[in-house]
Formats: C-alpha cells, sequence, structure tokens
C-alpha cells in the first residue's frame, strides 16, 4: 500500500470556452497536461484527519470545505491521518486543491473501488478531479469530463517552466467575465500541434482582472528558446514550454533575477 502520493500540478495546453450552460456552467475543450512535480500527499500515521503544511500550507484549513477531506470521506476512509505539503501556489489555474484530492482517491482507494467509481467520485468532487485522477495527457470536453488520454510521446520529459506571481486568481470572477464569444474547437492533430494553434479563452478575462499576468507572459515570450507560453487555467500561472532543459533552466534563472518575490519552477510534463 502506498504511503504518499504526488499531486502533479496542472496546466492547460489550450482551453477553449465554446458556451455557458443553461445551468450556470460552462462547456470547455481543453487538452490537459502535468508536470513531474507537485504537492506531495502522505499518510500520518501518528494522527487522524488532515494536517496541512509547506510553503503554501497557511492559505488553506482543512476544514469540511478541503477537497482531501471531502475525498477521504467519500472513500469512508476519513479517520485516516493524512499530511499534505503545500509545495504549490493556490488558486493558480494549475490544478491546486483537484491535484491533492485526486491524490488522496489514489492514496485511500479501497480494493472494492474500481476505476469507473473512483472517477464517479472525482467528478462529484469538481471538474478538473477527473483528469487530476488521471495525471496524464488528455483531452476533454464539456465540464472536463470525462477525460480521454491521448498519445503524447513528444511531450514526455519536455522542459517546462511554471511562474506565477503569488497573486491568487479564483476560477469563478475570471468564467464570469468572459465575452461569450465562441472562437471555435480545438484541432484535431497531435496535442503539442493542437496547443500551438489553441488558445486560453480564460486568458482575456484574467489579465483584465490581474494586470500582472501581462507581465508574467511578455517576460515568458521574451526567453530564448520558448516554444510556448500561455497561461494555464483561469490563471494566473503562466508557463513555458522548452525544447532544451538549458534554455529552461536559463529561463528560470532570468525569471527569478527579473522578479525575486514570484514563484518559479523548473520541471518537465509527465
Amino acid at each position: 500500500m502506498a504511503s504518499f502520493e504526488t499531486a502533479f500540478a496542472k496546466i492547460n495546453l489550450a482551453l477553449h470556452v465554446r458556451r455557458r450552460r443553461p445551468d450556470g456552467y460552462h462547456d470547455i475543450e481543453t487538452i490537459f497536461a502535468f508536470a513531474e512535480d507537485g504537492d506531495r500527499l502522505e499518510r500520518d500515521a501518528d494522527g487522524t484527519g488532515l494536517t496541512i503544511e509547506g510553503p503554501f500550507g497557511a492559505g488553506l484549513t482543512a476544514g469540511n470545505d478541503n477537497l482531501v477531506r471531502r475525498a477521504a470521506e467519500a472513500l469512508g476512509r476519513a479517520d485516516v491521518g493524512l499530511r499534505l505539503d503545500k509545495r504549490l501556489p493556490i488558486a493558480a489555474g494549475i490544478g491546486g486543491g483537484s491535484a491533492d484530492a485526486a491524490a488522496a482517491l489514489r492514496l485511500l482507494r479501497p480494493p472494492g473501488v474500481d476505476e469507473v467509481a473512483l472517477e464517479a467520485i472525482a467528478a462529484g468532487l469538481g471538474a478538473d478531479v477527473p483528469a487530476c485522477l488521471l495525471s496524464q495527457t488528455a483531452r476533454a470536453e464539456g465540464l472536463g469530463y470525462p477525460v480521454e488520454p491521448i498519445a503524447a510521446a513528444g511531450l514526455s520529459a519536455m522542459p517546462l517552466l511554471l511562474v506565477n506571481p503569488r497573486v491568487p486568481c479564483p476560477t469563478g470572477p475570471v468564467f464570469a467575465g468572459w465575452d461569450r464569444i465562441d472562437r471555435g474547437p480545438l484541432a484535431g492533430s497531435d496535442p503539442l500541434a493542437a496547443a500551438l494553434v489553441g488558445r486560453n479563452d480564460l486568458e482575456l478575462p484574467a489579465r483584465a482582472a490581474l494586470p500582472v499576468i501581462d507581465a508574467v507572459l511578455a517576460l515568458l515570450q521574451a526567453q530564448h528558446g520558448v516554444l510556448l507560453a500561455r497561461m494555464s487555467g483561469s490563471g494566473a500561472t503562466c508557463f513555458a514550454l522548452f525544447d532544451r532543459q538549458t534554455d529552461r533552466d536559463a529561463a528560470a534563472a532570468a525569471v527569478e533575477q527579473a522578479q525575486p518575490a514570484w514563484w518559479c519552477l523548473a520541471t518537465a510534463l509527465r
């Protein structure tokens, strides 16, 4: 039985918002990809319930609305001691609580719960939780599930830089700011090619709410060797993909020198 799970950081290589549904939610088309790094969730044999620590732990509580706690309760494992090392920024567009909930589902899954049942539980916890449960390159439509894994040999191990200005960007107001213009579907080609001709329809409302996102994107786009620089999810984290690790590392150094207060993670795609 596993003693810990990584809650891998999620990025949206592209995110097309197609329409607002009568129920108030939005139909989307997206390509999910995941970093090799993220939060860490482990069993705590000496405790009960959920303990939160780490560089971003102060921004969370272990109350009834915590997705890790809700995931444990959904599996009937609320009595298990868990420790969350919160390494990713909160309200940042990279999975955060959804990835943590998915890690809890993988860590605490009882033998009698099959993949279909586990995905149903994940969907009940949040739109991104099924994708985070899978934690591999995938496409999704509608509310973000069901999730369809896709071949991504060209993306695996690709150098990735994540940058966040340490300003939270709640999802609700960003979706509310979308202009309701359908700019068309995702391309049906391989994920990188589709991402390169795609877009993130939430960038404009997020940038309007938080102009610092403009500065993050401009700094990333100015780096040598960037294949793609874009905001992830509803922001404010932005990412850059590189062909070469040396270019990624040079970009990380440049960002840290220019904006030492920002959060910056040099990693790679899974």
